[in-house]
This record gives structure tokens, C-alpha cells and sequence, in this order.
């Protein structure tokens, strides 16, 4: 583990070396200045703030690589449920009632500390100045970043919502067993199509899963207590060790079974070879023509994968942002200001 952290601390540092500064009309070229967001929004007020997010989550992910997926999976948890604004983030007190507690997130969602941590560095440096919504993105990147993945500038200047969705978060999150149909649709509800669908899905090269997301694969596909044909008969033995037919619901597995600590293309390699973990993960091979030729093509091309991960990624975070003087800045990303 030392050994690892060690590797993680160095990429880290390679990275903020060689960070890009652009120009001030940046915001015309990134996502075509959606919502006002453009990579340069704190380079006055706080010009520091993407050197404390990856100082932050460069030593949680030494601490544990895992973190990574976690970090990410936030992200995109809190960007399906009223756009890119934090409300993943918040606890339920007064009249919020907290998203973490929806059916993907109880039990699951992990990394608040973390977030905390970063916030409680940015307000140290620049108070009232860098929403949790933005520090969350920035991790995101970085997450990808400090396990070998691709990175990008990432558009800047959303605000924190006061207020959450729980019913959102249940409702508007793909889960793992859903059909390939209902995951592209919940993709198109946030206005992101299907290379989207592809290239984010290739995320889960990275972490791990509950048991209790792709026993259905092992035991009762369809219901008539049969495994999924589309899962190769040795891995699933494999993970019928580790999940079985009852009890162990948080038995992990991991999501990339050749490098769950490294942002790679083998988890589309793992599609083809029908291994993927969880049922949303193998219907983009097993489902669809078109999905099928992009898990091939990343397969076949990192660079391909890595430079549309990055695009897609920059998508995601433009869902609805709250900017001007719509939400707020939270001054603790658990609770609204004045709460």
C-alpha cells in the first residue's frame, strides 16, 4: 500500500505541473459556456482552489484508491438528481430530506468526509467563495486523474441548491439491473446520448460493487432461477463465492476484475469477453448494435476511450448548474446556509 501511495503522489504532482492556463475566453470553447460555467471562474477570487482539491483528494485516494470510483460515483449521483448543484451532499434537517438515503445511495454512496475535508480547506483559503457543487466536480476530474485516467479543464461557477430530491434520486438514477432501454432513457432525461451512455459507463474500471447489485445475474436473471447467459460461466462461479444466494449484501466485488485500482480500457475488454460486473455494465455489449461497436472501439483504442470519458464528462457536469445569483454557497456542504 505504501508503495502505491507513493506511485499516487507523484502522478499527482506530475499532474499539477503541468496544469494548463488558459486564456479568458476558455469559456466559449468548454461546453459553449453552458450556464455562464468556464474553467477560470475562482482564477481571481480563489486561485488556489483546484490546488486544494487535488492536494485533498490525491491524499484520500493514497489512503485508499478506492476512493476514486467514490468520488466519481458522487459526481454523477449528484448530477442526475436536479442537475450539477450538490444536493447529494446535504443531510436532511428542516425541511430537506436528505437524497442519501434513496435506493442508490443507502448503504453505498460514499466520500462525504472527504468532500467535507476539501470544503473545510477552500473556506480556510477563500470563505463564502467556492461552492461544494464545484469542489465536487474538480474531484471528480482529479479522481480520474490520480488513477491513471484522463484529464481536462473542468467548466467552473455553479452554486449549491437549498434543497434536495429524494424522490430525483430515486427515480432518475440508472440502476444495475435495469434494461439497456430504461439506462439510455434516464441518460437522455439529463441530455446525454448514447456515446455518453458508453463512455461514462466506463468509469467502472475503476472501484467496486455490492453483492446486492448483481446477485440477480447469478441466481434469477429472468425470474425463472436461472444465471444471465451473457455472463461467462467461470467468472460467475467465481463471484457466486463471494455473493451467495442469500446473506453477504455488502460483499464487494470488483467493477474492472483485471485493474479495479486503475483507470483503464479493460473494462471494455471485460464486455467482450462477458465479464462484465453488473447487468448495465454487459447490455452495452449484449443489447445493441450501435453500443456494441463503441465498447469495441474503446477496447480496441485507451486514447479513443480517455478522450471521450473527458468530453462526456464535461457534458455531465453541465446538467442544469444553478450560477448568478440563483442557490447559494454553502458554507457547509452538509446543511443550507443560516439552517
Amino acid at each position: 500500500m505504501a508503495r502505491i501511495g507513493s506511485f499516487l503522489i507523484i502522478l499527482y504532482l506530475t499532474y499539477a505541473l503541468t496544469l494548463c492556463i488558459c486564456d479568458d475566453d476558455e469559456s466559449m470553447y468548454y461546453g459553449g459556456n453552458k450556464g455562464n460555467l468556464f474553467p477560470g471562474f475562482y482564477r481571481s477570487s480563489c486561485p488556489r482552489a483546484e490546488e486544494i482539491v487535488r492536494s485533498v483528494v490525491a491524499k484520500a485516494v493514497a489512503r485508499e484508491t478506492r476512493m476514486a470510483a467514490s468520488l466519481m460515483r458522487l459526481h454523477f449521483h449528484d448530477c442526475f438528481v436536479q442537475g450539477c448543484d450538490g444536493s447529494l451532499l446535504l443531510d436532511t434537517s428542516g425541511s430537506i430530506v436528505t437524497e442519501k438515503n434513496s435506493n442508490p445511495n443507502s448503504r453505498s454512496a460514499r466520500g462525504f468526509e472527504v468532500v467535507d475535508e476539501i470544503k473545510a480547506a477552500l473556506e480556510n483559503e477563500c470563505p463564502n467563495t467556492v461552492s461544494c457543487a464545484d469542489a465536487l466536480t474538480l474531484a471528480a476530474r482529479d479522481s480520474s486523474v490520480l488513477t491513471g485516467g484522463p484529464s481536462w479543464m473542468v467548466p467552473l461557477g455553479r452554486r449549491d441548491s437549498r434543497s434536495a430530491s429524494l424522490s430525483g434520486s430515486n427515480n432518475n438514477i440508472p440502476a444495475p439491473n435495469n434494461t439497456f432501454n430504461t439506462i439510455v432513457s434516464r441518460f437522455n432525461n439529463q441530455g446525454l446520448d448514447l456515446t455518453d451512455v458508453v463512455a461514462l459507463s466506463g468509469s467502472h474500471t475503476i472501484g467496486f460493487s455490492r453483492c446486492t447489485s448483481f446477485r440477480q445475474r447469478l441466481y434469477n436473471q429472468s425470474g425463472n432461477g436461472s444465471p444471465d447467459s451473457t455472463l461467462e460461466q467461470s467468472y460467475a462461479a467465481n463471484l457466486r463465492q463471494r455473493c451467495p444466494r442469500s446473506g453477504g449484501d455488502q460483499n464487494l466485488s470488483e467493477l474492472d476484475i483485471n485493474s479495479a485500482g486503475r483507470f483503464d480500457n479493460s473494462y471494455f475488454k471485460n464486455l467482450i469477453e462477458k465479464m462484465g460486473l453488473l447487468n448495465s455494465d454487459e447490455v452495452l455489449f449484449s443489447s445493441n448494435e450501435q453500443s456494441r461497436e463503441l465498447v469495441k472501439k474503446y477496447a480496441e483504442d485507451q486514447e479513443e476511450f480517455f478522450e471521450q470519458f473527458a468530453e462526456s464528462m464535461i457534458k455531465m457536469g453541465n446538467i442544469s448548474p444553478l450560477t448568478g445569483s440563483s442557490g447559494e454557497i454553502r458554507k457547509n456542504c452538509r446543511k443550507i446556509n443560516n439552517s
